[in-house]
């Protein structure tokens, strides 16, 4: 296919000369290889990214390897495979600052781990979560200890969509299993076989060279450097949020989801998690923020949607953009990934910039996807 790129470049440097963004680097990747690669402002070539929640579909590709195998059922009780899950409650509310707990009224299973259905949550999009660590002192999520994890769920397994800890329990599953921790499962059997070099729980001082700094958007619009960032050392490798690397190893892993998996997921695999798996459920019509700081109100698509395993699906064709079963999500980060296999295509765009939903990143990530689809509208045809 002939890529002409110009016209996303110009969006992505139009960014950057107004001063919307500090730095920001995008791939557009088809089944076969990267069509194109772009950086502006502080962001260049070689430019390291927290990934952020954009870790997730990494780590529940490494789960899905293990359910191919045989060797974890998606529809088994996350106890049986961990049983310190077995031990959270649910939490109802407070009576005064004393927490309301009971036991769950079934059991999370790993397929609502993968869909963000099995009744945990985060802090920063669920209020009585954000009390809870307020009135107990019990850390969260994104302070590096592993005892954040053991928070109350927020509602029954299968009850409800609720974005939260889910798949950092899925990381866990992994590193159970196989024997081995996640970043040191993912080199063998992920990021090392898709060329993903540079993507890693533990970045190096070198690459931590790379690493573009976070800003935070001030009311009046401008940028001044971000307090917040992710910890500088963990207790658990994040399968939720912990790992780094660039846009080009982001765009590797995109692509090995539009060509049947790349060799390390079967076709059959590829297609079942692009499916929806959450039933009646419906998707929140907005995903409000309980910490302002960290990230925006997040309205939900005016679109049918779902979720697949691992990945927030688009269910109705955009015009001009995405297809119907499209996959995609993104990092608190402001960095943002699509997987289209009806028309090959896929892009991934990232920043590092806060609070997440961030409007001018949300405008140039709109720019940028249209622009993709002029590209590739005439050369591919829907399948």
């Amino acid at each position: 296919m002939a890529f002409n790129g110009s016209a996303i470049a110009a969006v992505l440097d139009a960014a950057v000369a107004k001063g919307a963004l500090h730095g920001v680097a995008a791939v557009v990747v088809d089944r076969n290889g990267q069509l194109f690669h772009h950086a502006a402002g502080e962001a260049n070539e070689r430019s390291m990214f927290r990934n952020a929640s954009m870790t997730k579909a990494a780590a529940t590709t490494a789960a899905l390897q293990l359910v191919e195998q045989g060797r974890l059922g998606l529809d088994a009780t996350v106890e049986s495979v961990l049983p310190e899950f077995g031990r959270l409650l649910v939490l109802d509310g407070f009576d005064g600052d004393t927490p309301r707990l009971r036991p769950p009224a079934s059991q999370a299973t790993v397929r609502q781990l993968m869909t963000h259905t099995a009744g945990l949550g985060y802090f920063f999009t669920n209020e009585k979560l954000l009390r809870y660590h307020a009135v107990t002192g019990e850390p969260n999520p994104l302070s590096g200890l592993k005892r954040s994890l053991s928070a109350p769920l927020v509602n029954d397994p299968g009850t409800a969509w609720e974005y939260g800890v889910n798949t950092d329990w899925l990381g866990l599953i992994v590193e159970k299993i196989s024997g081995q921790s996640l970043g040191s499962y993912l080199r063998q059997f992920v990021w090392g076989p898709l060329g993903m070099n540079d993507s890693t729980f533990e970045p190096s001082p070198e690459q931590r060279g790379r690493l573009l700094r976070v800003m935070q958007r001030q009311p009046d619009g401008k940028l001044a450097p971000s307090a917040l960032d992710l910890p500088a050392s963990s207790e658990w490798e994040a399968a939720g949020h912990g790992s780094y690397g660039t846009v080009q190893d982001y765009g590797r892993f995109v692509q090995a989801w539009l060509n049947d998996g790349a060799g390390i997921l079967k076709p059959a695999t590829v297609e079942l998690a692009l499916q929806n798996h959450i039933g009646r459920i419906q998707l929140p019509a907005l995903m409000k923020s309980t910490v302002p700081e960290l990230s925006n109100d997040v309205p939900g698509l005016p679109v049918p949607q779902g979720w697949g395993l691992g990945f927030h699906l688009t269910l109705a064709d955009l015009p001009g953009m995405r297809s119907n079963g499209t996959g995609d999500w993104a990092g608190v980060f402001n960095s943002y990934y699509w997987i289209d296999r009806a028309k090959g295509i896929g892009g991934v765009l990232m920043t590092q910039l806060l609070p997440f939903f961030d409007m001018p990143v949300v405008e140039t990530l709109m720019g940028f996807e249209l622009g993709v689809y002029q590209q590739v509208g005439a050369a591919v045809p829907a399948a």
